[in-house]
């Protein structure tokens, strides 16, 4: 498999939407799309109309990280929109973990299991064989820009570990912090998908389409590896 690069859209210029999205279309493997409800933390951001509005601009996946307290109340309108991840925090749904994973596949999107920092991957167990894509946060949930937590590095080989022990498909990912210091770790740990955001690729240059190629540059150095790009 590939490493794989999921832009985190809550970070771009929404005055440039249409100019970004264009760009990344040809670059990205999949968007990361943050709906935040204030409650589960301390921020709200992107929506599900959000994604419908990007639906309309993209064929590639879309992935809805719900950090909200009640995602039973999101999924519904997020598949609908159309998102093809629906990514749930564990906090959040082991009272009723089966039937918000049965309902999602339910809409044929794919199901993402999210773990905070503070989450050990035991809580996930009675269900992981039952998921697409584990999500391991590596910075406190809610606020860009926070430092890479590096006990998170144990947790990612622990998992890739799970996974290839009990022969499971999920892809493990990454949602915080990833760029020049830590693309290699990451990596080396065993991650498959990045998501970037500002320090991982906006704020690399004004012009999106230099900001991709010096990302990509950066992490063909760290990781001494051509074996990234976009799935065509």
């Amino acid at each position: 498999m590939k490493y794989q690069f999921s832009p985190s859209l809550m970070c771009m210029d929404l005055t440039k939407f249409n100019e970004q999205i264009s760009i990344l279309n040809s670059r990205a493997d999949m968007y990361h799309v943050d709906i935040m409800d204030g409650h589960f933390v301390k921020n709200i951001t992107l929506s599900p109309f959000f994604i419908s509005q990007l639906r309309m601009m993209t064929n590639l996946p879309i992935d809805a990280h719900l950090m909200v307290e009640k995602p039973e109340d999101f999924i519904d309108m997020t598949a609908e929109a159309g998102a093809d991840y629906i990514s749930v925090h564990a906090e959040t749904i082991n009272r009723n973990a089966f039937r918000l994973i049965r309902k999602i596949k339910d809409y044929g999107a794919k199901v993402g299991i999210v773990l905070n920092p503070a989450t050990p991957l035991d809580w996930i167990s009675p269900y992981v064989h039952l998921i697409d894509k584990l999500t391991i946060m590596t910075v406190d949930p809610g606020f860009a820009g926070q430092p890479f937590i590096a006990e998170m590095t144990e947790k990612i080989r622990d998992a890739k570990k799970i996974r290839e022990t009990n022969h499971y498909t999920y892809v493990i990912e990454v949602d915080g912090s990833c760029n020049e210091k830590t693309f290699r770790t990451l990596a080396e740990a065993g991650n498959d998908i990045f998501i970037i955001g500002n320090s991982g690729l906006f704020d690399l240059d004004e012009n999106t389409e230099i900001a991709w190629d010096k990302m990509k540059n950066i992490f063909q150095q760290q990781t001494n590896t051509a074996d990234i790009g976009h799935p065509e």
